[in-house]
């Protein structure tokens, strides 16, 4: 498909029309593209080339900051306060700062999906060559949605996949100089920009999962893939253990080879948490699944893990001391997780392995997968039986005994992200009442700050795994590993059924695990919008914890419903990369239901997601900077995303207003005419303090524009019954929503239009709506 970096140099040349002499021509990139589809307007788009598509939406849900910190502190003029209508010393205001910051965190977060899906690229070019085809699924033909949508064109390579990250990096670096001091002043270009570092995001993270999913040969598009043992209580604690964190699979790809080619696979533990853990399951049925990013204090402390291995994403940077603290190696793999370990890349894997299991080194640095694997095993395999004496005492404390020294003072209380009493229950577990420590289990963070607030040094962490130690040894449950992409045929079952509306929309749980009171919430969810028949889709920690609950008949979430991107699905796509495949369905949609023009048509494909496909993204757990990214990715295609309380702390909503009706117009493209919709869907980013007021606006915000009289009848059905159910009586808003009687849900038909009478309601039109003026057809201008 295409070549780059071609130079041709000539010294000196004698030609008939001349002399030639020191000509140097480089070609940056070649492309030769075979794809008969015709190109749109914004293939590899600049930082400004969809800048009015943002503004359009940005005008519509307007920033609201959230400031925690009213001070700027990123120059050496110090600290500039920002409070009221102050400038800082370049000049930047509040709400510009507040923006760069969003900014930052979103280049962050697509900064580490790129670099992933480069250094994945590049070790799966070396292990299976160039030529390596594309293959997301034989019932795949739109195998890279957003890469066609995005750069225009079409990847059947490895090595296709490698100018797409060129242009991915490129955007990046361009949008990181935006935040120097001295360049963007404006709030909302500094807003657009955030929405192009997630829309590259989403590139980047494309880029990876079919990469992986191609030369693995992970599950391609696969509904009913295996289900694979999630917990504590699932590891053989008989056999040696190795825990794998990050989200890199190569290292324990080179682990699970390592055991297969010596005839040893069965006979060694190969466990993970994050997001390695799930592509882990994806490449092998040895590997299990302890559980999302939160649980590995958790785990190390258990003692059960004989060897730590960590690659990349969301690993504790005090990993290794916690390893060393009970006595686990640990072998670090990529460049950006060194942890001051010696480079033992080039030693022989027999001399590591006698360092780590001699005590003459905590650790080792080591590149290369397979020798990663050889290490791995071997020292695994080694240590395993001085280490069993660890496993039969696990958390090494005694709670009664650590709680007797608490003086009481709340500190660790203070530095709770989720204020977990633990004050209290201390003073109850001194007295011989363990159990409010145990409860607060499932709230725990595992974050570990209570402990280094603590004056008197308890353990508190330690104190509440011990509390739960029954709880935790009975952890085990099942998931339903990634699938990857949404095939096309699915597509074409589903697309006309969400775009009228008669599906009542599509809602992703998405995010990390910094749940505001336990996972339950989550997988409750999950479970309510499956039984109400939306399409429920999951990735990374969000769908691990969505397994760690069973319901009366003892049955997970995925031993319930099917893994089809259908009416009461829960679909895993897998890890965090793999959230690509969800923006792709979205876009999937308007390409093979609708047969829009794919390729480079940023603006007309995004258009149409926004006011025909009802899907709301919802991270109860958002938290790293990858999450912000991923949000906005999902922003930039009009798609709406709910937050759970500590969602705030990203420092801006984007919300919409439904009292200003003139928001709310758009262009009816069978006249050109302009068109009141009412608020649909009415925010792009809003934080939940509850999960009841979540799904509440989730089923709100899957409304559109587009949806049928049928469609929004039942989108009201269920606006209607979860307001009533979990606040009381009919949403004050309702008639903002419907359009006709014909959108009244025919149950409630008497009882609605009374309340409607009441409020002096009136009908309005239902367009064909667009935001954009070029697709307009019919229009005099």
């Amino acid at each position: 498909m295409s070549s780059k970096d071609i130079n041709i140099r000539i010294g000196e040349l004698e030609t008939g029309i001349g002399h030639i002499r020191d000509l140097q021509v480089r070609i940056g990139r070649v492309l030769d593209e075979k794809w008969a589809e015709p190109a749109g307007p914004t293939p590899f788009p600049s930082l400004t080339a969809l800048r009015n598509w943002d503004r359009t939406l940005l005008n519509r849900y307007r920033p609201f900051y959230l400031p925690f910190c009213d001070l700027c502190c990123l120059c050496t003029y110090g600290k500039c306060d920002l409070t009221g209508s102050k400038r800082g010393a370049c000049g930047i205001s509040m709400a510009a700062q507040q923006s760069r910051i969003v900014l930052l965190a979103a280049c962050i977060g697509a900064a580490t999906h790129i670099s992933h899906a480069r250094e994945l690229v590049a070790h799966l070019i070396q292990e299976f060559g160039r030529e390596r085809k594309l293959d997301a699924g034989s019932s795949v033909e739109v195998e890279a949605p957003v890469i066609r949508l995005v750069c225009g064109i079409r990847p059947r390579t490895l090595a296709d996949l490698e100018p797409v990250l060129d242009y991915a990096e490129q955007q990046v670096t361009a949008l990181l100089s935006a935040t120097h001091t001295g360049q963007e002043g404006d709030p909302i270009d500094l807003e657009s920009k955030v929405l192009h570092a997630g829309m590259v995001d989403q590139v980047g993270m494309e880029v990876a999962d079919i990469a992986q999913i191609s030369a693995y040969n992970f599950p391609k598009a696969e509904p009913a893939t295996a289900l694979v043992d999630l917990g504590m209580a699932a590891v053989d604690t008989a056999k040696p253990v190795i825990l794998v964190i990050g989200h890199n699979v190569p290292p324990a790809a080179g682990i699970l080879d390592y055991l297969q080619d010596r005839g040893l696979a069965g006979g060694v533990e190969v466990t993970g948490i994050c997001c390695s853990a799930i592509d882990a399951s994806r490449y092998s049925p040895e590997a299990k699944i302890v559980g999302p990013i939160s649980w590995q204090m958790r785990y190390v402390r258990s003692g059960i893990p004989d060897v730590v291995v960590v690659d990349e994403q969301c690993i504790r940077t005090d990993i290794l001391e916690a390893a060393k603290a009970h006595g686990m190696p640990l072998i670090a793999t990529s460049e950006k997780v060194c942890l001051g370990l010696p480079d033992r890349t080039a030693d022989a894997a027999d001399a590591i392995v006698a360092d780590l299991t001699g005590g003459r080194s905590p650790g080792a640095f080591i590149l290369d997968p397979e020798k990663v694997g050889e290490v791995a095993v071997k020292t695994a395999l080694a240590v395993a039986p001085a280490r069993r004496a660890a496993r039969n005492a696990p958390y090494r404390v005694d709670p009664r005994e650590e709680a007797g020294r608490c003086g009481g003072c709340g500190f660790c209380q203070r530095a709770c992200p989720n204020d977990l009493n633990v004050p209290k229950a201390m003073q109850a577990c001194a007295a011989g009442d363990t159990g409010m420590l145990a409860a607060l289990y499932d709230a725990c963070l595992g974050c570990t700050r209570c402990e280094h607030a603590c004056p008197q040094g308890i353990p508190v962490h330690s104190c509440i795994l011990a509390a739960a130690g029954e709880s935790i040894r009975n952890e085990r449950f099942s998931m339903r590993t990634g699938r990857g992409a949404i095939g096309d045929i699915e597509i074409r079952q589903v697309g006309g059924p969400i775009v009228l509306g008669e599906i009542p929309g599509v809602v992703a749980f998405v995010g990390c695990a910094n749940y505001p009171d336990g996972g339950r919430e989550l997988a409750e969810m999950a479970g309510e919008f499956a039984t109400r028949k939306y399409i429920v889709c999951t990735s990374g920690c969000a769908a691990m914890t969505i397994g760690m609950y069973r319901n009366e008949e003892g049955k997970t979430l995925y031993e319930t419903y099917p893994g089809d991107f259908q009416a009461g699905g829960i679909v895993n796509v897998g890890s965090c990369v793999s959230n690509a495949h969800i923006a792709g369905a979205a876009i999937k949609i308007a390409s093979i239901f609708a047969r829009r023009n794919l390729r480079a048509n940023y603006e007309e494909i995004a258009d149409y997601v926004h006011n025909r496909v009802g899907a709301v993204g919802i991270a109860w757990g958002a938290m790293s900077q990858k999450a912000a990214s991923i949000a906005a990715g999902f922003w930039r295609l009009g798609i709406p995303v709910i937050v759970g309380p500590h969602g705030t702390k990203y420092r801006r909503m984007l919300l919409g207003r439904a009292d200003r009706e003139e928001d709310w117009y758009v262009l009816d493209a069978r006249s050109g005419e302009e068109v009141y919709t009412g608020p649909v869907p009415e925010h792009l980013f809003i934080a939940a303090e509850t999960p009841e007021e979540a799904m509440i606006l989730a089923a709100k915000l899957c409304m559109r524009p587009n949806d049928t009289a049928r469609g929004r009848a039942l989108k009201l059905t269920h606006y209607i019954d979860l307001h009533r159910r979990h606040r009381g009586g009919i949403p004050d808003d309702l008639p903002l929503f419907v359009r006709t009687a014909s959108d009244i849900p025919i149950t409630m038909k008497e009882e609605l239009l009374q309340v409607l009478r009441e409020k002096d309601w009136k009908e309005i039109r239902i367009p064909d709506p667009t935001l954009l003026r070029r697709p307009a057809r019919g229009r005099q201008d």
